[in-house]
């Protein structure tokens, strides 16, 4: 790799028709989640069955990532592209037109195998196409795709979903692709260095094995319980993989996922900070809906209106922010964007059955604020900390981490959450229940025949102990996510702004 590898001037018209690209596969991660009991109904299938057009689109990603380093290296990226892209809309277009429920998955399971690839090329072109001065700035509009299309996902399903049939949601991302997917064959360049590297399939084979077990069993704890053999059993086998893997890649000379990269002490740093951020992250994502929908009793679509602020504040920050990186470096901003995520989030703990919109929205916005200057800044220094070399390996690793460690947390903390949530019922219903005692008791001694509660006061006071347990349960593992935070922003304090050497930018 040479320093003429970095363009003297970044081709902006090849990275527009990428971040289409990339626009569409995010959009397209997050339509389904609102859409899955309109599938379950019409396709007759049991909630366990339906949660796979999640599910099992997660795991091919997972699965495919840490493998999207060795497709960058070895081929070119107009042709990666293209044929990513072609893959990605042939599964749209067999999921919109799925006569029945086995074929609408295998639609989005091919779906992701393309998707997979968009992003991580995506990542790469930039880090190839900016000096490190300005990649920054560049990171921080990948940045912006990265978000804007997850936060209106949501909202935008909601109302698909209220006003029109579940097809649409794929429909309308046919035509994207395919325009992406033409741009891409007519204007795109290669720009970035290729060369001949073997695919060992016994490392892909324990990649599969490891990630996809991990992300089976953590995304299937909060459904099935820990005790159920399946999840133990596909987290443990997963694990031993995973160790198994690591061991291989540190004693290859062509590995497919370098792991040795986390020798270097700014991308380890970078890497950790982004893993614990995005557990805290995931905290957010899955607790205030199920505050605004469950509590509050919000339908799904107003609950993502309520929730898009954040996302739209998130996604407008992005590219000041990376602006605000090549300027300032990262400690500053990673310290400032933690304490705010982190005093956001500690007044997400204080919720109430009836607190109000303007609360919720500000507080869930301010929150989002204060994580949009940390996300992409600390993975941008980690990354000008590798050599050009590495950034494939770099990216892969990166996307790996928050796909495995939002998995993770989500389990945890809905683990966590649903344990406090039993726990707090328990005691509200003893309670109750030594509270109408001591009343029969009062009635008697007072010469009074005590009154049987009727079922319409018993389902009420049912409904108020579920109601309070789960609040209690949200606000308490809000708390837990407010001491991740704190955990990232002591390490923000670690963090030093890497210096540009541009020897050490193209050297092994």
């Amino acid at each position: 790799m040479s320093n003429d590898s970095i363009q003297k001037k970044p081709p902006y018209g090849m990275i527009a028709i990428l971040f289409i690209g990339a626009f569409v596969a995010f959009l397209n991660n997050t339509l389904m989640n609102v859409a899955l009991p309109t599938i379950m109904k019409d396709f007759d299938v049991t909630y366990s069955q339906v949660q796979w057009i999640t599910t099992g689109y997660m795991l091919v990603s997972g699965v495919l990532i840490p493998a999207s380093a060795f497709f960058v290296v070895r081929f070119k990226n107009r042709n990666l592209f293209i044929t990513a892209m072609s893959i990605f809309t042939i599964g749209t277009i067999i999921a919109a037109l799925a006569p029945n429920f086995g074929t609408l998955l295998a639609g989005r399971m091919v779906q992701a195998a393309g998707a997979a690839a968009i992003s991580p090329l995506l990542m790469n072109v930039m880090l190839t196409s900016f000096p490190i001065e300005k990649r920054g700035a560049a990171m921080g509009m990948f940045g912006l795709v990265m978000i804007a299309a997850p936060a209106i996902g949501p909202t935008l399903s909601g109302y698909i979903v209220e006003h029109h049939d579940w097809r649409m949601l794929f429909e309308m991302i046919i035509p994207f692709a395919v325009l992406s997917l033409l741009f891409g064959i007519w204007k795109l360049q290669n720009v970035m260095e290729t060369r001949k590297v073997s695919l060992d399939y016994l490392s892909l084979l324990l990649s599969t094995i490891a990630f996809g077990g991990l992300l089976y069993g953590f995304s299937s704890a909060g459904d099935k319980g820990w005790s159920d053999p399946l999840v133990y059993g596909t987290i443990s086998v997963g694990a031993i993989a995973l160790v198994i893997f690591i061991i291989k890649q540190l004693n290859m000379d062509e590995p497919l996922l370098d792991i040795s990269i986390y020798k270097y002490p700014m991308f380890a740093l970078g890497s950790v900070i982004s893993i614990v951020v995005s557990v805290a992250m995931f905290s957010g994502m899955i607790l205030t809906p199920a505050y605004v929908q469950n509590v509050r009793g919000i339908s799904p679509f107003h609950a993502g209106l309520i929730m898009l602020p954040g996302a739209v504040m998130m996604a407008f920050m992005s590219p000041i922010t990376g602006k605000l990186f090549d300027k300032f470096g990262p400690r500053i901003l990673a310290f400032v964007g933690l304490s705010i995520m982190t005093v956001a989030t500690y007044f997400l703990t204080k919720l109430k059955v009836d607190s109000s919109y303007a609360y919720i929205i500000s507080v869930y916005t301010v929150r989002m604020f204060g994580m949009s200057m940390v996300t992409m800044p600390i993975m941008t220094n980690g990354l000008n900390a590798l050599p050009m070399n590495k950034n494939p390996h770099g990216t892969a690793i990166n996307n790996t981490a928050q796909q495995v460690s939002g998995a993770i947390g989500t389990a945890i903390l809905v683990t966590v959450m649903d344990n406090h949530i039993k726990t707090r019922a328990t005691e509200l219903a003893a309670d109750a229940k030594a509270k109408a005692v001591q009343a029969a008791h009062a009635a008697a001694q007072a010469g009074q025949t005590p009154s049987s509660p009727t079922a319409e006061q018993l389902a009420q006071l049912k409904a108020h102990i579920t109601q309070t347990a789960l609040l209690d349960g949200i606000n308490y593992t809000f708390m837990i996510a407010t001491c991740i935070s704190g955990v990232a922003l002591i390490l923000s304090l670690f963090l030093k702004r890497v210096k540009v050497n541009k020897e050490a930018q193209v050297q092994k």
